[in-house]
């Protein structure tokens, strides 16, 4: 069973929304909810930790021991997915308003599906597009800026000067880190300066999730390494900084027989591409959809899933025709999806929206 995310209290976009409201900017979207909100303490600098990958059910695995700062779950954006996320997060609107509305995304200017977190296309294939302007101007960052607060981004070393980076980073300063050791020393170090809104990016869980799946060693050492960021950065948070924890999207698995390919056919007069749990189609329904073990939903049907108006100047040419919605126990594979992937998500059940909202603060508050 699915459910759109909550952009009006209870989402991603609302705490951007809530941290840059406290750091006295003005925020584009609603505020978190009360409830929410009042479980942030004031403070004169903010940490925001996302784990990629880490969904709110996933704090339940014996090897994490975030739990005992949870203060409640958010949804992600609809797609669940990491580069919509992180596009609201650097934007501070949700995916209607921000136009990147999915990790492979059919945009016109290029005239094809491209990769949105490489820039190419579904084969590899580099595209003319200027990243630095694919997101809406002023993002969350130059805002800050411009009210004399001093955005800041802790990223893997290996992602500066990325396309991806040049799209979400601009007006933002970038801090590579390189070691788990550089993470915390980097995202703790930087909040001793009051106004600040330091965001920090960690990896680790998204990749072990999608390659081994939950059950696996290589995913418990995931999630010991990010307990292990969280705890040594709560640690070492000067007075007067808070640290918030969340996640893009959470993981749900899925085994072999479970990952179904779309018959080759289809793909002569359709186009697939998305997400393999909620597939976005340019075509018309075909009546080949119904063996597939997906509902089809048409884009008219389905808008307000990216978020309220107003919508993005390109939200109509870059919306898919309509989706094919994966049932909860089964995943989609067009020709150039990757086959071997057991964590899944894109989807909107409770295991792929639901996403923590985790809190500390320093012990000299």
């Amino acid at each position: 069973m699915f459910k759109p995310p909550d952009y009006e209290g209870g989402s991603l976009v609302n705490l951007m929304a809530e941290l840059e409201g406290r750091l006295g900017g003005t925020p584009l979207s609603p505020r978190l909810h009360p409830a929410l909100a009042a479980a942030i303490p004031e403070a004169a600098t903010y940490v925001l930790a996302l784990f990629d990958g880490l969904g709110a059910a996933q704090l339940d695995h014996p090897a994490a021991t975030l739990s005992a700062d949870s203060a409640g779950r958010i949804d992600a954006p609809f797609p669940t997915t990491t580069t919509v996320s992180l596009a609201t997060a650097a934007t501070g609107l949700p995916p209607s308003q921000h136009g990147l509305l999915g990790y492979q995304l059919w945009m016109p200017e290029a005239g094809r599906v491209v990769n949105t977190i490489k820039w190419t296309t579904l084969w590899g294939e580099g595209v003319d597009i200027d990243t630095t302007a694919v997101l809406p101007g002023p993002n969350l960052w130059e805002r800050l800026s411009a009210v004399g607060g001093e955005p800041i981004t802790v990223q893997p070393g290996h992602f500066a000067g990325s396309r991806l980076s040049a799209a979400l980073y601009r007006g933002c300063r970038y801090e590579p880190v390189f070691t788990v050791d550089e993470v915390i020393a980097a995202t703790s170090g930087l909040a001793t300066e009051p106004g600040r809104l330091i965001f920090t990016y960690v990896p680790h869980v998204d990749f072990a999730a999608h390659v081994h799946g939950q059950d696996s060693a290589e995913y418990a050492e995931s999630l010991r390494v990010v307990s292990g960021i969280w705890e040594g950065v709560a640690r070492r948070l000067p007075p007067g900084a808070v640290m918030v924890g969340t996640a893009d999207h959470g993981h749900v698995d899925f085994a072999e027989p479970q990952r179904v390919r779309i018959p080759k056919q289809l793909e002569d007069d359709h186009t697939f591409y998305g997400d393999s749990r909620v597939m976005f189609v340019r075509g018309d329904e075909s009546p080949a959809f119904a063996p597939l073990p997906a509902s089809w939903i048409r884009a008219e049907e389905m808008q307000d899933w990216w978020g309220p108006a107003p919508r993005h100047e390109s939200f109509e040419s870059r919306v898919p025709d309509g989706v094919l919605l994966a049932d909860d126990d089964a995943v989609l594979l067009h020709s150039h999806s990757d086959k071997r992937l057991i964590g899944q998500h894109g989807g909107l059940t409770d295991g792929e929206r639901q996403v923590p909202l985790l809190v500390a603060a320093s012990s000299e508050q």
